[in-house]
Order: C-alpha cells, then structure tokens, then sequence
C-alpha cells in the first residue's frame, strides 16, 4: 500500500510502497477514507519535534475497517471508524480517574513511534521498518492501529467530518466545553484561526459566550472565524491585541503555540481570567509572563491536550450535535488533495490556507 514517509526532517515527503503486516490481537486495519492536513505534523517534518525515522505522518484521520484481530470486539468489518492520537488502556491512573488524554500508553507511542500495546511497527519498507507517528500514520491508504486508537461513527457522519473530529474538533471544542465550561455572556478570545482555533470558535458559539474575539494575522482567515460565530475580529498583524480589547476576556485560548502569542494572551485576561494553551511549539520552546501579573490579578495559565477531552464520551457527543445541526462542521472543511499533493497540501497550510485541509487516499 501507497503512503507519505518522512525520511529526514525538512525534506519532502515521499510516496512509498510500504508492506503492511496483518493486524495483531487487539489490533484492526484500516482503509483510510480522509485524513486531516494539521500543523502538529510540520511539527515533525520540520524537527521541531522528535520522531523515529523513516515514518509514516498523518495522525487525523478515519476510514472503514477491513480486518480485526483477536479478540477485537468494540468495531468490526464494514464500520466507519475515527482514528485517535492519544489512545486509552483503561487501567491506569489517568484513565481511572477520568483523563484518559493523560494514558500511559501515549508515552509508548511518543518513546518507541510503534503501535501502543507493544510499541512495535507493523509497517517495512524494503525489508527495513517504518514507523507510526502517534500510532496512527493516517497519510496512507491502509494502516493497522489499536483498538483502543478507534472510535466506533454514527450513520450520517461523513468520513471527512468524522477525520477532522479526531484531532482538530475535539482539541478546539474540547477547549471550550471541557476547559472553559460555563461561559454563556461572558467574553472568549481565541488566538489563531487555523483549524484548532476555528474548531475552539464553533465551541465558543456553541456555548454561548460573547463576545467571541478571534485574533489572526491573516484576513481571510479571520473572515472564515466570522463566518463561524466570531463577534469581533483583530488582526495582529496590523493592531495591537491587548488594547483591541479594553475591557479584557474571561478566557483566551491559545491555539498557535507560540511565546509570543500566549504572552498577549495573558494579558488580555481580566482579573480571575484564565489562559488556556492547546498549540504546541518546538520542544523546549518557553515563555515569560510578570510574576506579579499573576499574583495580584489572579489569572491563570493552563494546558489542554487533545481539548482536555474523554473521547469515547466527547466524540459520539461531538457526532450527535453535528447530525443535530447544532456544530457544522462542514463550514470548517477546507480543500481536498489526493495523496500524492502531500507536499502541496503542506505548502498551502503554511501560505494561509483556510479552513481544516482533507487528504483523499
């Protein structure tokens, strides 16, 4: 089967012929319908992150299952599946306790870029293994997974829909119902209107906050915010955030992942207001913010991962509000590119592209 290896950071990724071994006990195999184009994977293409090499990117995506293994009994032949970067054993600690996000097996997958029971690969090129970035590798026409990486889709629910739900919706709109929570009438800013910080958008509008700023360098970007509930725009190119809003938010999300950014979130927050930081920067990227500022004006600064979210309960939730026509998702979508336009999909996502970009196996 095709698929988009990445050999060396900052080279092009290539489309190889990968052998794809049969899936294990509690394993299941995939065919790729949609996969999303998100920055998390330049992340590594660049390296700004670390990853084993070769790999296989891509870590949004759904498909429909075409095999399972031993003892796989949540899914089967024929269903629709979305695909997660953070799966969850059940068992330990965070699991227990109700944050799943935080499961020990996501340290599998970060240490050994193998599949997270075992963190072996299932993938060779040549003889030679390949590995699975966040033990998904969604840019390829087949992947093998864990069940516990799997999310069981509603009939109605669009395989496009259903991929950019497992990373770009649930982190932004997990933001904002899971972080955030109870915040009808009271003011939200939201820094970046990539896919992540559009999703945290809709979450705002679904939740009623207002107004709902949305800041970004880019206008068209910010006119797609717009579109999606954004009551007040700022391009921060051209203005300077904090004095855009006087008044300060209660929360701002921080969706871009820079020190820059998250600083101009701080200080956007009213007294008691809270940061919220979902976008990753380069590893040992750091930030400054006054001591003082936080002390006497009590703000806060906290991280959510993958929206702070439960997804066998955030993403059948996030399904049923889509079907119900109360989250429309296919506002977020952007353009669709075949396989072989993975450097093109990337290039565009890193000239301004709008909306959440879906690779097409």
């Amino acid at each position: 089967m095709r698929a988009a290896v990445l050999h060396q950071p900052g080279e092009p990724l290539r489309i190889e012929d990968l052998e794809l071994e049969d899936p294990r006990p509690g394993e299941v195999r995939v065919r790729v319908a949609a996969a999303g184009v998100c920055h998390s994977d330049y992340h590594y293409m660049t390296g700004d992150l670390p990853c084993r090499l070769p790999i296989v990117v891509g870590h949004e995506g759904s498909g429909t299952v075409e095999a399972v293994g031993e003892g796989v009994e949540s899914v089967a032949p024929g269903d629709l599946v979305t695909m997660l970067w953070r799966p969850r054993c059940g068992r330990c600690r965070y699991c227990v306790i109700g944050q799943p996000v935080m499961c020990e097996l996501g340290k599998v997958q970060a240490s050994t870029n193998g599949l997270p029971d075992d963190g072996t690969t299932r993938l060779r090129l040549d003889g030679r293994e390949v590995y699975h970035l966040m033990g998904v590798s969604s840019f390829a026409e087949q992947v093998v997974v864990s069940e516990k990486s799997v999310v069981l889709v509603p009939d109605g629910v669009p395989p496009r829909i259903a991929a950019i739900a497992g990373c770009a919706v649930v982190t932004g709109v997990g933001a904002v119902l899971n972080v955030v929570g109870e915040c009808a009438g009271r003011a939200l800013l939201v820094m970046g209107a990539g896919g992540v910080g559009l999703a945290a958008v809709m979450g705002a509008r679904l939740a009623g906050a207002d107004p709902i700023v949305v800041v970004d360098v880019d206008d068209a970007k910010l006119e797609k915010a717009r579109q999606l509930g954004a009551t007040q725009l700022v391009n921060g190119r051209e203005t300077d955030v904090v004095e855009a809003v006087p008044e300060g938010v209660d929360w701002a999300i921080e969706a871009v992942g820079s020190a820059q950014t998250l600083q101009q979130c701080i200080a956007c927050l009213r007294p008691g207001g809270t940061a919220i930081a979902v976008g990753l920067g380069r590893v040992g990227a750091t930030f400054e913010v006054p001591i003082n500022e936080i002390v006497q004006r009590q703000k806060r600064v906290v991280g959510s991962l993958y929206g702070s979210a439960n997804p066998l309960v955030d993403l059948p939730r996030l399904f049923g509000l889509y079907l119900a026509g109360r989250l429309p998702l296919d506002e977020l979508l952007g353009a669709d590119y075949a396989l072989e336009q993975v450097n093109d999909a990337y290039a565009a996502l890193t000239q301004g592209a709008v909306g959440r970009a879906v690779l097409v196996p």
